[in-house]
């Protein structure tokens, strides 16, 4: 078999990281000896693995839907705003995913809670984690129509096995009954699984009113709070920095 017919052959069977590189050391040593047995294949199988994690990562990403495009540099980080450069560093490296607990990020309209979460969501997928984002609108209406589809129970086994859950702009209207209950046997299900992170403009104090049913929202707020880091951002909004 010649090059030519292995490089075809790796391309037929998706081995492209693989076939880059052989393309590649073909060129670098054309006249030249090449490397023996053993390297050639590790080689070969480092740039396979790469490639299959760099896709798998694109996946992620493209599948997660952040609100916003933006890397974890990008995002502005003080005392003044209520989280330091040490706590983003911490974040960042996702540990808390590893360990199953959750986040939430309260704070005024404005100062960085959907950026914040966008780049941190976009870090976990880097990482290899798999990654749901929704704002909460969307949320309840997903909810809505997997119940009115018979996908109800499928989209909450998705949800369950996600390992990081966003849910951001939570309370800025009421829940419907069908997205209260959803949102309960999620957090229900996630517990010791996965992680979930919500942001609020509301302090978790005024999250009860949003549920119209005070034992389920305690029932929801213990899964999610007793398993919980807290971030309170402030400051001026970005957005209005923006425009000027």
């Amino acid at each position: 078999m010649n090059t030519t017919e292995t490089l075809t052959q790796l391309r037929r069977l998706k081995l492209n990281g693989m076939a880059d590189r052989y393309e590649l050391l073909l060129e670098m040593l054309a006249g030249e000896e090449a490397p023996d047995l053993h390297t050639g294949i590790a080689m070969l199988a480092e740039s396979e693995e790469i490639s299959r994690k760099e896709r798998r990562t694109e996946v992620y990403i493209r599948n997660a839907k952040f609100r916003y495009k933006v890397g974890i540099q990008e995002v502005s980080c003080s005392a003044d705003r209520g989280l330091t450069r040490e706590q983003w560093i911490l974040l960042c490296e996702c540990k808390f995913i590893e360990k199953c607990r959750n986040l939430i990020i309260d704070g005024p309209t404005g100062c960085g809670k959907s950026h914040a979460v966008s780049a941190l969501g976009r870090q976990a997928c880097l990482l290899g984690y798999r990654t749901i984002y929704l704002n909460m609108n969307r949320f309840i209406e997903e909810i809505k129509a997997a119940v009115l589809s018979g996908t109800y129970l499928k989209l909450l086994d998705q949800f369950a096995k996600t390992p990081l859950l966003i849910l951001d702009d939570f309370g800025l209207k009421q829940i419907s009954k069908d997205a209260r209950i959803a949102l309960y046997e999620i957090l229900e299900d996630r517990v010791g699984k996965g992680s979930t992170i919500i942001t609020s403009q509301l302090p978790v104090s005024k999250w009860y009113e949003k549920f119209a049913d005070p034992n389920l929202a305690e029932a929801v707020l213990d899964r999610l709070t007793g398993y919980a880091d807290k971030i309170t951002m402030s400051g001026k909004s970005w957005r209005s920095k923006d425009r000027n």
